[in-house]
């Protein structure tokens, strides 16, 4: 059953894919290629697949997520490490993600035209999935189409909204979409492969995807994120149990995009910025981020120095590969995990908030969820006294946890590093600029933002320029409007 659902929905992901852009997000009214008897659950699983893939592959992932949260370094091509952001995989990135609103919007209009008791479940979670899409759209390129974008059948060349005006919708529409599901009611089944339709698991999503939209905005405007997260917390993630992820099967078409089937992945290194963190605090995670170095008569780790050029004499001359488990066929695909919400909240009672709890029992949670998360249980506890909450200010002490928590998420890692500026908790510097430069004019130490698809300056040039006006300049140097230092 799921692998032909899979088949199918794979065929309309394709169908969504070859729109190639903003520019022809219409086309999905007008395809005669696409079947006209499709049904919601094939969207549904089109738009949860087609977005895994394009996160965790090696190619948007790799070369961008993971490099711009350091996590890992280039082999033998260290550009994308320097900032030389590749347009074929930013264009990817770019379409897909709003291919993907596409077949969720879809499903919307599926149900408007025929009579689905599922119709009010189904409308919600894909208005849930939404606005998962399109906060990493709009933190990974600050102002993007979303008002008109939504509106594929009457849009064109969509104009591009307000950053923050988009993340209030946002938030708007996803306590609309929260309070819309009905437990009682029928959804999509085995076609969610995140949930199988549970509608309490989607609503408990729907509330941590609160806390994520609420935190990241903390900075920029605290009374919002506080009355949101004292809103939504006690209905949010409570444990490993409640995550959210895409079950790859390990076999075709459903493996892990950066899997070793086929073949061996050779492309990236683990950064000394992880390898020497997580070594100098006897982090027993490091066995599974990473892979020892071939050939060596020891079990040894070691990292490349990021952006460390192939031509550099102080180049190592051999480096770890990340772990097998993370190139694994059957390695989930992470929306949120528990340890996100746990570390979450910890920022959040630091800051003040009314949650429940301190900042340093929802810290340690964070910490035990993701050692749990990876199978560790023998040396939790003496981990914990190594980084214990106490040891610095808030920001790097839960700062440098979270990052690792996120690891392999390289993109929510990435915004977590530039939203809270973050150090080791004894305040020295965890990250370091590349360190053969930048190859970026306007980037030192690590970008803010992707700079728009080239296909937006081709296809969408007027409200393109304006957009790039608006946030003062279309460079990875611009910040979005939730970072404040």
């Amino acid at each position: 059953m799921l692998n032909r659902i899979i088949k199918y929905s794979l065929l309309f992901a394709f169908v969504g894919l070859i729109m190639a852009g903003c520019k022809k997000l219409d086309s999905i009214n007008h395809d005669p290629t696409k079947s006209t008897t499709t049904e919601p659950p094939y969207q549904l699983t089109a738009a949860e697949k087609t977005v895994m893939d394009v996160l965790y592959s090696t190619l948007q992932n790799g070369y961008i997520g993971m490099h711009y949260a350091q996590f890992w370094s280039g082999n033998t091509r260290v550009a994308d490490s320097q900032y030389s952001l590749d347009e074929g995989n930013n264009g990817t990135l770019w379409s897909t993600l709003y291919a993907a609103v596409n077949n969720l919007n879809l499903i919307v209009a599926l149900n408007a035209n025929k009579t689905n008791v599922a119709a009010q479940n189904q409308n919600a979670i894909a208005g849930i999935l939404k606005v998962w899409i399109m906060q990493i759209l709009t933190d990974t390129y600050v102002n993007v189409p979303y008002t008109q974008a939504v509106n594929v059948g009457e849009y064109i060349t969509p104009a591009f909204d307000d950053a923050k005006t988009i993340y209030n919708q946002l938030a708007d529409s996803l306590s609309a979409n929260i309070n819309a599901l009905d437990p009682a009611q029928p959804t999509f089944g085995d076609a969610d492969i995140i949930f199988k339709g549970d509608v309490v698991k989607w609503q408990t999503l729907g509330h941590s995807l609160m806390l994520r939209l609420a935190i990241r905005m903390a900075d920029a405007d605290n009374a919002k994120a506080k009355s949101l997260i004292e809103s939504h917390y006690q209905a949010a993630m409570t444990s490993n149990a409640d995550n959210a992820e895409f079950a790859y099967l390990g076999v075709d078409p459903n493996r892990y995009p950066m899997d070793e089937t086929n073949r061996r992945i050779t492309d990236f290194f683990v950064s000394t910025t992880l390898v020497d963190y997580m070594r100098a605090t006897n982090d027993p995670r490091l066995s599974i981020y990473a892979r020892p170095v071939e050939g060596l008569t020891t079990d040894t780790i070691y990292g490349m120095p990021y952006g460390m050029s192939t031509t550099n004499p102080n180049r190592p001359s051999a480096a770890s590969y990340p772990g097998t488990r993370i190139y694994a066929a059957n390695m989930k695909g992470i929306l949120m995990t528990y340890s996100e919400v746990a570390f979450t909240l910890a920022e959040a009672a630091a800051r003040g908030y009314a949650v429940g709890s301190d900042a340093a029992t929802y810290y340690e949670a964070g910490v035990r969820a993701s050692m749990a998360y990876w199978g560790i249980t023998d040396g939790v506890d003496e981990y914990l006294a190594t980084v214990p909450y106490t040891g610095g200010e808030w920001k790097n002490v839960i700062g440098t946890q979270k990052w690792l928590s996120l690891y392999p998420q390289g993109f929510q890692a990435w915004f977590e590093r530039i939203r809270l500026n973050f150090a080791k908790p004894d305040g020295s510097a965890l990250f370091i600029a590349p360190v053969s430069g930048s190859l970026d004019q306007h980037v030192t130490l690590v970008p803010y933002r992707l700079t728009y698809p080239l296909s937006e300056a081709n296809a969408n040039n007027t409200n393109y320029t304006a957009a790039g006006s608006a946030i003062g300049g279309d460079t990875k140097g611009t910040k979005n409007w939730w970072i404040t230092y």
